[in-house]
């Protein structure tokens, strides 16, 4: 009894660590300019306004910030889990010469510092004619996506049973066959935590989306560049406008939540 207790205070504990901050963000938001320059700010809305809010996302290039982060974050999304998936696989099923490194190198990729990857990478797309794309931006979000998309998809795939995949074998079924109708179900819980993963990773990404575009940026690099020195109420309108579509997915994904080792929470 007194260990459920303590799961649930902990639970509650850390739900407010994480929802208070996003309530005081909203509550700035929407609050109007008046009563946001008062002191102490009420902790419970009093004057609420979306004159804030509405002129921040009527403003220039927000809109299309917006469709430039979603465009990224399912593009980065989509080719993480192509390529990353098969990579998993790959580690969770055979034994290669290599195998360990291999892994090692990929944890040690993401140990390089963005600036270093963005400005060799802001060079090439400038010869290549990608600079000031969306697709440049991907391809750099697939970079940084990959290695936890590997790692995390081979462990998933090490949580289903060998088994299960031999006797569709047995039975007849290709290799192909099996893995898509037999593996694939059964890891698909842990390959959406890896998109959500993948997509908040992208949404949030903001410095080697600002060195690499200029007139085509996502809306944290939009929001970086333009909100340094507007009115403390509109960098709280940008903040919240950062954050909703993040948890909006991710209340989305929650079914689908699944832990390193492959177990369902439920």
């Amino acid at each position: 009894m007194k260990r459920t207790w303590g799961v649930q205070l902990a639970c509650l504990a850390v739900t407010a660590f994480f929802g208070i901050p996003l309530y005081l963000i909203a509550l700035a938001a929407f609050a109007s300019r008046e009563s946001l320059d008062r002191f102490p700010l009420p902790l419970l809305p009093t004057e609420v306004s979306a004159e804030t809010i509405t002129t921040f996302l009527g403003s220039t290039g927000v809109v299309g910030g917006y469709l430039n982060s979603l465009m990224v974050g399912l593009s980065t999304v989509v080719l993480a889990l192509l390529i990353g998936v098969p990579a998993g696989y790959a580690l969770a099923r055979y034994a290669f010469r290599g195998r360990d490194p291999y892994q090692l190198f990929l944890l040690l990729t993401r140990a390089l510092p963005i600036v270093v990857l963005s400005v060799p990478l802001a060079r090439i797309f400038l010869q290549t004619g990608l600079y000031d794309t969306t697709y440049a931006v991907t391809l750099l979000h697939t970079a940084l996506a990959l290695p936890t998309t590997v790692l995390i998809t081979s462990a998933v795939f090490v949580g289903v049973p060998r088994e299960h995949e031999e006797a569709a074998q047995v039975f007849g079924a290709s290799p192909l066959r099996a893995f898509a109708r037999v593996v694939l179900p059964q890891a698909l819980p842990g390959i959406a935590a890896v998109a959500m993963f993948t997509f908040v990773l992208s949404w949030n990404e903001v410095l080697g989306a600002t060195i690499l575009t200029l007139n085509q940026r996502t809306l944290p690099a939009h929001v970086l560049t333009t909100l340094s020195d507007s009115p403390l109420a509109y960098r709280f309108a940008g903040g919240l406008a950062l954050v909703l579509p993040a948890i909006l997915f991710v209340a989305v994904m929650r079914r689908y939540l699944l832990n390193m080792w492959g177990t369902t929470l439920r």
